[in-house]
């Protein structure tokens, strides 16, 4: 396939708002959850609510939908009780009225009605704010983590029905069939967004049970990858190390198969959702390429 037959225009990055999380949070760190959860007196810098926009043939896609701005205006916006203490211990959010999703896809020249599909890489908060607005679009989350959702006490695993589970919504929910395609070993169960390679969904469990990252392929462009949060730092996840949220043993190995593909891809952009170089990152890969 040559670049002519790019099935993709263009890829973005915009963010809703910001995020100050646990020193912890990031990792590494050998500390129970809930110990550092609540002895932890520090905070990182402000970090982006990333949300990734790709103009595809097929139509315009996000990955994640960000932070909504009601959960900083609307004081019952999250639960309350021990479940409300554990969010405000975990993280401080940010959003001005001009970072909101709506906001920052018009920067971009698109309207939200211009979204077609958004593909969720799991249900915390920070990454469906976006999904009251998003009624007419295709909303792809796995199956594993859609399950999760009816396990019991979600508010306290952090996931919120009431922000998710919204009437009017069109969910689909996904399984990853097995791969025949030894380019991105060792993965090899996925979805295949559109049929056509370009964007491929892979799991990568361990944040939360059903997390899904995207592998971005083009024709004469350096290949992406969205990892939602299965890291803070992309230097963390080239070291090896884990962020301390999450099932370490899934995330050490969704980190090891990421780092593999990584030795394969050589050019392989690893971008989180939090992570304050990822926009710079994404830039400069961009960039690389437009003047190859």
């Amino acid at each position: 396939m040559n670049a002519s037959a790019d099935p993709i225009r263009r890829v973005s990055v915009l963010s809703t708002g910001s995020v100050a999380i646990r020193p912890e949070h990031v990792g590494p760190t050998w500390k129970h959850l809930y110990f550092w959860l609540f002895t932890s007196t520090r905070w990182t810098a402000p970090r982006p609510i990333n949300v990734y926009v790709i103009e595809h043939r097929e139509g315009v896609v996000l990955f994640d939908t960000g932070q909504d701005r009601a959960s900083v205006t609307d004081p019952g916006y999250f639960p309350g009780g021990l479940n409300g203490l554990i969010y405000s211990r975990l993280a401080k959010f940010s959003v001005e009225p001009d970072e909101t999703l709506t906001a920052g896809l018009a920067r971009l020249g698109y309207a939200v009605d211009d979204v077609d599909t958004a593909v969720i890489s799991h249900l915390h908060q920070d990454h469906i704010g976006g999904l009251p607005l998003l009624g007419h679009a295709d909303i792809v989350v796995s199956h594993d983590e859609w399950e999760s959702l009816r396990k019991p006490l979600p508010e306290a695993r952090g996931l919120m029905p009431s922000h998710i589970d919204l009437p009017g919504l069109n969910w689909k929910r996904i399984t990853p069939e097995p791969l025949a395609d030894p380019a991105v070993a060792p993965f090899d169960t996925g979805h295949d967004l559109f049929g056509d390679g370009s964007l491929l969904l892979l799991p990568t469990p361990g944040h939360t049970p059903g997390s899904l990252s995207l592998l971005i392929r083009r024709p004469g462009h350096a290949p992406l990858m969205l990892v939602g949060d299965l890291t803070y730092d992309v230097n963390l996840l080239t070291a090896g190390e884990l962020p301390g949220v999450g099932d370490k043993k899934q995330m050490r190995d969704a980190v090891s198969k990421v780092n593999a593909l990584r030795a394969t891809m050589p050019d392989l952009t690893v971008l989180a959702a939090h992570d304050p170089g990822a926009a710079g990152r994404l830039a400069e890969t961009l960039g690389r390429v437009r003047a190859a």
